[in-house]
């Protein structure tokens, strides 16, 4: 039966971000800065949905797991991405709020020391599987975290890819290296990093791009760039200014 003829598939697809979306952020964004001009959104105007138990228990999961860097960029990206959804992509404003959360938190739990050495998958492939062992229960929400998670460095000009994936990447890429940085207005961006300091983040992460590609020189974060990507990390000009709060 075709998802055109299964109401449990439809629902499940603008529910959990399953809509098909360009991988090319221009082509969504029309080579334009923004679709529509952002406004101040403070983390005090959004929720973060913690009275879902399964986002409580994986949020715990995560400050324990993630080190404490990490862990702020992963609530940064929630607050950054969940701008953008609303903002941008408005239409789409059906997306659960907990499965974005699950998928933020999620990310980047592949990139731990012991993740990074318990596999010889690449960290996102990795995440995936641990994320889609972790959110048993709802095959649709876990399925749809775990593809996000999968895809969240899979940038390029060609093919489709889940509009929960593509606002991930989104807010990833404008936390990680400043990309596409007139999306989300400049009291958003100093709010968030407030809440969520970044206390050196850059370097972190570029560190552990760089601790990947030693480890695993087959890994799909290569294709980003062996050089470029971690020297775009550590250059990320917009976050410049935030990188030192603690």
């Amino acid at each position: 039966m075709s998802s055109s003829t299964n109401p449990t598939v439809d629902n499940t697809v603008a529910l959990h971000g399953w809509t098909p979306v360009p991988r090319d952020a221009n082509a969504i964004l029309k080579s334009r800065p923004y679709l529509h001009k952002p406004t101040p959104l403070l983390v005090r105007d959004i929720k973060f949905p913690s009275d879902d138990p399964l986002v409580a228990k994986v949020q715990a999961y995560a400050k324990e797991k993630l080190s404490p860097q990490t862990y702020n960029h992963s609530m940064r990206v929630f607050y950054f991405a969940t701008t953008i959804l609303k903002q941008q992509f408005p239409f789409h404003d059906s997306l659960s709020p907990s499965t974005l959360a699950l998928t933020c938190l999620l990310h980047d739990i592949g990139t731990t020391p012991t993740n990074l050495r318990a596999t010889q998958l690449s960290f996102e492939f990795y995440g995936g599987l641990l994320a889609l062992d972790l959110l048993r229960g709802d095959q649709s929400q876990a399925e749809a975290v775990a593809e996000a998670i999968i895809r969240h460095q899979d940038l390029g000009g060609t093919g489709k890819i889940t509009l929960l994936g593509q606002i991930i990447q989104l807010a990833t890429i404008y936390d990680n290296m400043g990309g596409h940085p007139y999306m989300v207005q400049a009291d958003t961006r100093v709010d968030v990093n407030k809440n969520f300091p970044r206390n050196g983040w850059s370097g972190c992460f570029a560190s552990t791009i760089r601790e990947e590609n030693t480890l695993k020189p087959w890994a799909h974060t290569t294709h980003l760039g062996e050089e470029d990507f971690p020297n775009g990390v550590e250059g990320n000009l917009l976050m410049a200014e935030y990188d030192g709060w603690k």
